[in-house]
């Protein structure tokens, strides 16, 4: 139930191992995801950074007069990228045979979903195995209500007819920061509010305040330790109350209130009750194999436990297909799952902080390469950021890495990979890194952390 990342993923798998599989979806083939999330926001990233390239032409030697943003096709071009990846997934379920059932999928006893199209009829289909992979949708908090006309989500963020002159954004976690970065890089006026102490929370401190800098110079106002009170909409501009966390009382300005507060598991009307399925705190209980309370029902990505990131309901869609096969999959080491946010620089990172490697009990060494140091990011003109890694002073072991600059989305993975691995801090100085390259910063944190770094 649900084609996002997770479900579309698990059903491929499971038509590979030789089931018969079907994939109820009530809207767009791909889910949240490919149409209002990971895909078409990376879209309009890149318009963002191809118009500050334009604006900096003069800095490489190229001249450019008048430059202009054209928001109208920047969203065109965003949910024509969406609608191709959509298509991407019909093509590669029809290609597996897999049975798209279009409508609202609902439990029933026993192993039932009845799918009400459209149209209102309902169709009743059993099967041995039924995966819930309903996803999240934006979560809404009561002193900032979505009308989504002034108070928007992230959809209407993204489908906007004209371009805001100003716009203030509640929740600097990862969908805040990204769309805070796109609309400053094309000339609106941004305001970031954040109830905790630091952009991006769930990040390194040194990440979150490198970050701050980053977009303080490129003009966005950041507000934190700041909570919202209420919003007042019925003026020309929306008026939004909130106090710090000292007390004092503050009112921001703008045409539009974005709320990136969060997401919400998509567990409303899908019949959890009525088949008696197990929750705590909003989700589903699952074993290590996504196996509910109720034989024959599966659960994955964000209606359940762990990060809720696509790439991590794929994974989970995977293992749980593949244990009701017979194989035999490793359950999921959620603590070496990348986190990715693709604002410019972008951030990337795996593993423990310094502060949780710390609360663990671990003896550490860190080591630290600023890209400012770097010759590829020099040539390149992007030498904000840095890299930093975490390893363990006993054994070697690779802890944590966060990174902050050009790329370093795509940089990530080659921690993760030696996570998995157990490589150590020493294998990886003996392993040779091209040059130039921005993943050499990777190798010259590792020696910084062990006094051999021999660019710094």
């Amino acid at each position: 139930i649900g084609s996002g990342p997770g479900g579309y993923v698990a059903a491929i798998r499971a038509a590979q191992l030789g089931m018969r599989v079907a994939v109820v979806e009530k809207e767009l083939l791909g889910g949240v995801c490919l149409n209002w999330g990971c895909i078409p926001t990376k879209a309009l990233l890149k318009s963002a950074q191809i118009f500050t390239y334009i604006q900096h032409a003069a800095d490489y030697g190229i001249h450019v007069q008048n430059a202009q943003p054209d928001f109208a096709t920047m969203i065109k071009r965003s949910r024509e990228v969406a609608k191709k990846m959509s298509k991407g997934v019909y093509f590669l379920l029809k290609k597996n045979k897999i049975e798209v059932l279009q409508g609202m999928g609902k439990l029933a006893k026993p192993q039932n979903v009845i799918v009400t199209n459209s149209q209102g009829e309902k169709i009743t289909y059993f099967a041995q195995h039924i995966l819930i992979a309903t996803g999240s949708s934006a979560r809404a908090i009561p002193q900032l209500p979505i009308d989504h006309k002034k108070v928007i989500g992230y959809r209407e963020a993204m489908t906007l007819v004209q371009q805001p002159k100003s716009i203030i954004i509640v929740g600097a976690g990862s969908i805040g920061v990204e769309f805070a970065h796109f609309y400053n890089a094309i000339g609106t006026e941004v305001t970031l509010i954040e109830y905790a102490s630091q952009l991006l929370p769930r990040e390194e401190e040194d990440i979150a305040r490198e970050m701050a800098k980053s977009f303080a110079k490129a003009g966005i106002q950041i507000q934190t330790d700041t909570e919202v009170n209420g919003v007042d909409t019925k003026g020309i501009k929306c008026q939004l109350q909130c106090t710090t966390k000292k007390g004092t009382i503050k009112n921001f300005t703008g045409n539009l209130v974005l709320s990136a507060v969060g997401i919400t598991p998509n567990l409303a009307h899908i019949g959890l009750e009525d088949v008696t399925i197990s929750t705590k705190h909003g989700k589903v209980q699952v074993d290590d194999f996504y196996r509910t309370n109720v034989p024959g029902i599966y659960a994955i990505g964000d209606v359940v436990k762990g990060p809720a990131l696509a790439h991590v309901a794929s994974a989970e869609g995977i293992i749980c297909v593949e244990k009701i096969a017979g194989l035999h999959p490793e359950p999921l080491d959620y603590q070496n799952i990348p986190s990715c946010t693709y604002c410019q620089p972008e951030v990337a990172s795996v593993g423990h902080t310094e502060q949780t490697a710390r609360e663990a009990g671990y003896k550490i060494k860190i080591g630290k390469f600023p890209f400012s140091a770097s010759g590829k990011a020099t040539a390149a003109g992007a030498t904000g950021g840095f890299v930093k890694v975490i390893f363990d002073a006993q054994y070697g072991e690779w802890l944590g890495a966060h990174m902050m600059g050009a790329n370093v989305t795509e940089m990530i993975s080659e921690v993760i990979v030696a996570r998995k691995l157990e490589t150590t801090a020493h294998e990886i100085l003996r392993s040779v890194h091209p040059h130039p390259t921005m993943s050499e910063a990777i190798i010259e944190a590792v020696a910084d952390a062990y006094k051999e770094c021999i660019h710094l």
